[in-house]
């Protein structure tokens, strides 16, 4: 029997807040949440930035006014979903081809009037080709995902 390698990474979590918000704070703030060492500039970050909008990017602007565009806007769908592409290969570079690109799709649940679970999933890893399992092994790590969705929970529950 063959053991098929998981080609998607999920993450689920329950934030204080209302869906409005919670939405409006993971596309409007990505940037006050994102660790400013996930750079793949040669200078620091001075802003990450979040178009909101089917066709948008996400990029970041470095403190020399460069920027590094490394997602782009797939579906917006306020305050239920996004779905980005992850424009970053398996060797940490920016991947131009966009059938060797995967994809992170962030659903937001009401649970009452002020609890939403946020659903992560990004898959179709093996689009980034050989190499990427590399890809799924650092975003599933504790300074992956889990450190996105744990900074973004404090600054969504910040009163």
């Amino acid at each position: 029997m063959t053991q098929v390698a998981a080609t998607a990474v999920r993450h689920t979590i329950v934030v204080r807040a209302p869906i409005e918000r919670a939405f409006r704070v993971f596309t409007e703030d990505f940037g006050s949440f994102k660790p400013p060492e996930h750079n793949l500039m040669s200078v620091p970050i001075e802003a990450t930035i979040f178009e909101p909008r089917v066709g948008g990017a996400l990029y970041d602007r470095g403190t020399d006014g460069t920027e590094c565009r490394w997602a782009r806007v797939l579906a917006y769908d306020p305050p239920n979903r996004v779905v980005f592409s992850w424009d970053i290969g398996p060797t940490w570079q920016i991947e131009s081809d966009p059938a060797r690109t995967s994809e992170v799709e962030v659903r937001f649940i009401a649970e009452d009037g002020d609890r939403t679970r946020v659903e992560l999933e990004h898959r179709n890893l093996d689009r980034h080709g050989d190499g990427w399992e590399s890809v799924r092994d650092g975003i599933d790590a504790a300074d992956g995902w889990p450190l996105y969705l744990q900074r973004y929970t404090a600054v969504v529950e910040q009163a």
